[in-house]
């Protein structure tokens, strides 16, 4: 078949448009490995290339089958849908199957009119190529598809999920230096400032971050920023192009509070606290110009189990200097939280698997009395999962708990997918959550970075395995990460103030990597106020001389 005989068949006037879903889904791919000069699944020996690749139950649940159309390990698995189909669906579906699957590398949806290959590199952001049915008359377009089964790995894109968000904290830095030079130089009000410009420049993250996974409709914030607004004329003066700038953000993130319209706009519910204060410091053009170049990132890409670290050290002035230093890495943290969190969890659930099994075995049909037990006793184990809980008593920007959410939102995935192949009903939604998390951290940027870094964390872990993003509101308030001391509370005023030990929730487990500080460097740099307080609290406890960690055990 020529690549002219394909596009008529399978067009809008051709034999082949008018077939269904399944009348038309393999024939379509048959005759598109002809076209290509590939193989077509089922004709290697030994491989694992097939139609309907099985994940477990066939039966309907909702919009998702128990398959991917064509799976071929390690390379991609692609769904297809009849013309006109929702592609964006038929990604959620691959999605959703993605850990069955192995995680291909490549995921790809097709309406017979169109190709769209996305990528799932493993610390790389996604890229989406799309053909179109008409393109495939060039050869340089068939040679692209082809590379799907031939060089899979050419599709990985050259930037890493680390350059970009290194390169979004340095751009951000700069932009936090500019800001407080030009504000007060001495205290109170310079801390005050300083303050303000770090809430901004958070909200403004989460913006980019909102907007590139399509949580802001269209390109909304990066327009505001990059619109050259003139000068306006009012009966009360001049209005310069950067008020009418900081007016209108100001107008947007205020929308996000509480939802509502932003020009022709409708905005959802954000909430979460993180837009309950609205103050935006005065920008100047160099400050725009950096907003435009952070506006040029894939923000949906950002590395957000080091990011809160980054960005804190950016708007923080004292850590202005450690942008470069060491952070704790992913794979240091799981370290802690795979004999912590996950292999506790799994271990029950392994344990549960053949007790599911039994009552299965029991039952005829769906709803009957055996699969009824067999369902409680599995919805059970996932209400153990929502009341699992997680501290880092001295969480940073909240890297450990990004991770520890990651660990349980990756298990209950995992049960979702393996209760299914048994036979049982996949839920709804997941019950795991931002709730799970608990924070204390006594720096203010860094416990305000510690929730936008879970809330990030849920979205992106939500959009890679096809999950929808909640809504009404968009983040559930963080309370739990709390801006405190974790070892030391002050109770009464003036010559009455007393200190006692600081209060901790009561948790699952406890994560973190707490301060080190030498016994002899304690009064230097905690004052000597508080290292006779912590004597007095733990007196009898923790000798005076220990070092500063010992305190959180």
């Amino acid at each position: 078949m020529t690549a002219l005989e394909f596009v008529q068949h399978w067009g809008i006037e051709g034999p082949g448009f008018a077939l269904n879903e399944r009348q038309g889904a393999q024939s379509y791919f048959i005759d598109l490995c002809a076209l290509l000069g590939v193989p077509p699944p089922g004709t290697e020996v030994g491989s694992d290339y097939l139609f309907e690749k099985a994940t477990g139950s066939l039966t309907l649940i909702g919009q998702h089958r128990g398959y991917a159309d064509v799976f071929k390990r390690g390379c991609f698995a692609w769904e297809n849908k009849a013309p006109g189909g929702n592609l964006d669906a038929a990604l959620r579906q691959l999605l959703g199957y993605s850990h069955a699957l192995d995680n291909p590398p490549l995921l790809v949806v097709c309406d017979r009119q169109r190709i769209r290959i996305h990528t799932q590199f493993t610390g790389h952001p996604s890229e989406v190529h799309e053909i179109a049915l008409t393109d495939l008359v060039y050869t340089s377009k068939q040679a692209l598809l082809r590379r799907l089964w031939e060089a899979p790995g050419s599709f990985r894109p050259h930037i890493t999920s680390r350059a970009i968000t290194e390169k979004a904290a340095h751009t951000f830095a700069t932009l936090a230096d500019n800001l407080r030079k030009r504000g007060p130089q001495t205290s109170p009000e310079r801390e005050a400032y300083a303050q303000q410009v770090a809430h901004f420049l958070t909200q403004t993250l989460f913006c980019f971050f909102a907007e590139d996974v399509g949580l802001l409709p269209g390109d909304l914030f990066k327009e505001m920023i990059n619109r050259r607004p003139r000068e306006l004329h009012t009966q009360g003066g001049l209005i310069l192009p950067s008020e009418v700038m900081r007016s209108t953000i100001s107008g947007l993130f205020e929308t996000m509070r509480e939802g509502g319209t932003c020009g022709f706009h409708d905005v959802p519910w954000f909430n979460g606290g993180l837009f309950e204060t609205v103050a935006m410091p005065e920008l100047k053009i160099t400050d725009v110009t950096e907003l435009r170049n952070a506006a040029e990132l894939d923000w949906s890409a950002i590395d957000v189990s080091i990011f809160g670290t980054l960005f804190e050290r950016g708007l923080d002035p004292a850590k202005r200097s450690q942008l470069g230093a060491h952070y704790t890495d992913t794979a240091t943290i799981a370290r802690i939280v795979e004999p912590v969190v996950r292999r506790p969890l799994l271990q029950k659930w392994e344990l549960l698997t053949p007790i599911l099994r039994g009552h299965l075995a029991k039952s005829k049909k769906r709803g009957d009395a055996a699969y009824q037990k067999a369902y409680a006793e599995y919805s059970a184990y996932l209400d153990s999962l929502a009341e699992f809980t997680i501290l880092d008593p001295a969480c940073g920007s909240g890297n450990f708990l990004f991770v520890g959410l990651k660990a349980l939102k990756d298990i209950e995935h995992h049960v979702i997918t393996e209760a299914e192949k048994l036979g049982l009903e996949r839920p709804l939604d997941l019950r795991t959550s931002p709730a799970n998390m608990r924070g204390i951290e006594i720096n203010e940027y860094a416990a305000e970075l510690a929730r936008v870094t879970v809330w990030i964390g849920e979205l992106q872990w939500r959009l890679a395995h096809g999950y929808p993003f909640p809504m009404a509101p968009v983040l559930a308030p963080l309370d739990c990460i709390e801006h405190r001391d974790a070892l030391i509370a002050w109770e009464g005023a003036g010559d009455d103030r007393k200190a006692v030990e600081a209060p901790w929730p009561k948790v699952s487990v406890a994560i973190g990597n707490p301060p080190f500080l030498g016994g002899s460097k304690k009064r230097g740099e905690l004052g000597g106020e508080y290292v006779e307080a912590l004597k007095n609290v733990f007196a009898g406890r923790v000798p005076g001389g220990a070092d500063l960690v010992t305190y959180w055990f």
